[in-house]
This record gives structure tokens, C-alpha cells and sequence, in this order.
């Protein structure tokens, strides 16, 4: 997509298919605010109040398995030079719902390790709005890396964090393929990226 414009129609596209705002969000890889934002507007009104979000597509690595093998490999590398820092170990490697199960699933198989994957906008019995889903590999007593493809607001790697320390796990990193907040540590847990993008018109 190439201007807000084209962007507020895939949004419109993708409600009109049943996702829901936050679904919408992780597919865009924009922030749940914008994802709002767009909803709302219309392509051919007045968008000079856009909000000031990266759009971030990354089907080029993506739409090819070489690719995000590739991609995933590097990110194995920076989570095995995190935890070698910080003496951390690794048992599970939890993919987030959608775009991080395939490169979760990547790294785990490098590392040789287990998998398990979380479900955002789903009701846990603890109330969370997310869950870990229990056809894969149990988290409960394990060292957890959590992996994810964007990082937007950190909204959801903390909802993961949570739901690990709630099952007596224990996160040892995060990482993601691009970071547009630019975040060394969540929740006091070290983040690993591949990219990170910083807007110069911060102060």
C-alpha cells in the first residue's frame, strides 16, 4: 500500500471479512489507535488528521520460505547472544497469533526446543483478552522466549509476559522481526530486534 488512502480501504476490507480492530492492527502491522483511526474515516474524506503511525509490510520475506527462514535464523542469533548476556536459558519459544507462530516455529526448530503459541483477543480464564493455547507445548515452570513479527506499542508482548508469569513461566526475551518503538526491555525483559524504526520528528 502506498498512502492512507489505499489503506483505509484494506482496513474497511479486511472488517468487512469479520476481523476485528485489533486483528485488523496485527494485519496492517499499525498500532490498535490507527487501526480505530481508519475504521472510522472514510478514503475519500478529509485526512489531514492522519495518525502519525509507521506502516510497516514485510510480504517480501514473508510470501518465501527461504526468505523467512533466513530472517527467523538471524533472530535466533540475537536471542542467543541476549540470553548468553544475561545467563538466561530457554525451554519454549511462544509465537504470537498471527504472524509470529511461523518464525516462532522456525526458531524453535533451530534451537530444538519446544513450541507454544498465543491467541490475542481471546478470553482466558483469568479475564485477559489473550490466551496460550493448549494444543502445543505447556509453558507452566519453563524459560520462555516470546516472538512476534512487529512491535507497535508493546501492548501485546506485555499481555503475553503476564499470562507466562500467571502459568509460573518465566520470560527471558522477546524479539521481532521490526520495532517501532525502539524498546531495549519490556516488563523488565530484554527485547531483540532485527529493525528499529525512530520517527526524527520526536522530540
Amino acid at each position: 500500500m502506498k498512502n492512507i488512502r489505499e489503506l483505509i480501504k484494506k482496513a474497511l476490507e479486511l472488517q468487512q471479512n469479520g476481523l476485528s480492530e485489533g486483528q485488523i492492527a496485527d494485519e496492517l502491522n499499525v498500532s490498535r489507535e490507527t487501526a480505530t483511526w481508519l475504521l472510522a474515516h472514510s478514503p475519500k474524506g478529509d485526512l489531514s488528521q492522519a495518525p502519525k503511525d509507521i506502516y510497516v509490510n514485510w510480504a517480501s520475506i514473508g510470501r518465501s520460505a527461504v526468505r523467512m527462514s533466513l530472517m527467523s535464523s538471524a533472530l535466533c542469533d540475537l536471542f542467543i547472544e541476549t540470553l548468553e548476556k544475561s545467563g538466561s536459558n530457554v525451554d519454549i519459544v511462544v509465537g504470537v497469533d498471527l504472524n509470529g507462530i511461523a518464525i516462532a516455529t522456525l526458531i524453535a526448530e533451530e534451537l530444538e526446543i519446544g513450541l507454544a503459541v498465543f491467541h490475542s483477543g481471546r478470553k482466558s480464564q483469568s479475564g485477559s483478552t489473550g490466551m496460550i493455547s493448549h494444543n502445543y507445548a505447556k509453558v507452566e515452570g519453563k524459560d520462555c522466549i516470546i516472538v512476534d513479527d512487529v512491535i507497535t506499542t508493546g501492548r501485546t508482548i506485555r499481555e503475553v509476559i503476564s499470562l507466562l508469569n500467571e502459568e509460573k513461566a518465566t520470560p527471558t526475551a522477546a524479539g521481532v522481526l521490526i520495532d517501532k518503538v525502539g524498546f531495549d526491555s519490556i516488563e523488565g525483559i530484554p527485547v531483540c530486534s532485527l529493525l528499529r524504526v525512530s520517527r526524527i520528528d520526536k522530540i
